[in-house]
């Protein structure tokens, strides 16, 4: 059903190669913004660059692997739009190409009197975004649904699913190279500079040179980097936060049958451990949110020099730390602490035990911040010269990927006159 990872190019040629449209990154949001549009404008040449040897290679392939329906967001923002629209064309685009995907529903269960208020203000953005099938429940029709929760209330969520995200990118990337002659994939293909021309830019990468009419960068944890090097001037900067999962083991997988989240906290943009059923199999529970010392770093002692550099050389981390740093040393407990962890579990599941989960996966988030250390929580592009930076892509754009794809698509052919 996929083309194998390898049938995609890993090669540039060392004399240079020329597109109408060069997409960096090679994560859900790159591949569906090239597939947007060459499918809007099926005559032009579009190159994917993906530094890694594989596409989906980090925020994509790391997250929780939810369709999230829309419920949390705003009304009006560009998360609220888009994650409604997209999972809806998401799921589409799973079922017409054969995607594993699940639309298992999930729960958000308030455990306690003072979540009840932002309970209730979680279901009316729902409701404003135009969320279908969801519900005010009790703790009773709780407990029927998930009968290990303790809850005093929740809100049940039908159109909430579970979908491989890596299969989706895989397969936008597919379908750029059949059906759009010209348009390539190209792996292990890092975009180091830019040297621009009259009507065209030069990327510089480490195989080689690939010209551009125009360029759009979907590049993730690296987002603002690649932006300051072709010449945007954004002051928001990229903090990495990594996200510690435990799976389940045979036994603890028992007290779990759909997806089980606790009610938001409003302070934050992350939305609480909770528990996920995964489409291949298996219930994981987390993620936690640890600053990173390293953008791109899957382990608890993972460093860079260049990255810490970067980010303490930022005063908005400085402020932004100063403003929550008991939630920081709060979540750098559960990230050294099974116990902890299991104790922030426990208050969904109050009969979960330490046999129950075992240390698993750990994915890193990019999110932006500005100048004041303010999270910049909704979708951030921005238009420069002959380039379109995607510089925010939080969570849920990897289910709003083909809406976010379109919003860009409909950019760049009004700005770049395509």
């Amino acid at each position: 059903m996929y083309l194998c990872p390898q049938l995609f190019r890993k090669t540039v040629s060392t004399e240079k190669q020329s597109f109408d449209v060069v997409v960096i990154g090679g994560g859900c949001v790159g591949l569906a913004v090239a597939y947007k549009i060459n499918m809007r404008h099926p005559h032009l040449k579009v190159a994917v660059l993906e530094k890694e040897d594989r596409l989906a290679p980090h925020q994509t392939g790391r997250n929780s692997g939810v369709i999230h329906s829309g419920i949390y967001y705003k009304p009006g923002s560009y998360k609220a739009k888009n994650c409604v629209e997209g999972r809806r064309e998401l799921v589409a685009f799973a079922k017409e190409h054969h995607i594993a995907h699940d639309i298992c529903g999930k729960v958000i269960a308030a455990v306690k009197e003072s979540e009840l208020a932002h309970m209730h203000k979680v279901f009316a953005h729902g409701q404003a975004n135009g969320v279908e099938d969801i519900e005010i429940i009790t703790g009773e029709q709780v407990r029927e649904i998930e009968p290990y929760v303790k809850a005093i209330a929740g809100i049940r969520v039908g159109c909430t699913g579970i979908i491989d995200f890596p299969g989706v990118t895989r397969k936008l990337g597919e379908l750029l190279e059949q059906k759009f002659p010209g348009s390539k994939v190209l792996l292990s293909t890092e975009a180091k500079d830019f040297v621009h021309h009259q009507g065209s830019t030069d990327v510089i990468t480490n195989r080689g040179i690939v010209n551009a009419r125009f360029v759009v960068s979907c590049a993730g944890l690296q987002s603002d980097r690649i932006a300051k090097k072709e010449g945007q001037k954004s002051d928001a900067a990229i903090l990495g936060f990594r996200g510690d999962y435990y799976d389940l083991t045979e036994k603890g997988m028992s007290k779990v049958r759909h997806l089980v989240y606790p009610v938001p906290n409003p302070q934050f943009p992350f939305l609480g451990v909770h528990f996920t059923r995964m489409i291949h199999g298996g219930v994981e529970c987390g993620p936690n949110a640890v600053f990173v010392f390293k953008r791109e770093g899957y382990s608890r002692t993972s460093f860079s020099f260049r990255d810490t550099a970067q980010a303490f050389g930022f005063g908005g981390t400085w402020k932004f730390f100063g403003k929550h740093w008991k939630f920081g040393l709060d979540e750098y407990r559960g990230a050294f602490s099974k116990a902890y962890f299991l104790k922030r579990l426990q208050t969904l599941i109050p009969t979960l035990e330490s046999d129950d989960i075992v240390a698993s996966r750990c994915g890193v988030r990019a999110m932006a911040l500005s100048p004041e250390g303010n999270m910049i929580d909704d979708f951030k592009i921005e238009f420069h010269g002959n380039a379109i930076h995607v510089l925010n892509a939080p969570s849920p754009a990897a289910t709003a990927c083909l809406a976010i794809g379109k919003a860009v698509e409909e950019m760049a052919t009004e700005k770049f006159g395509l």
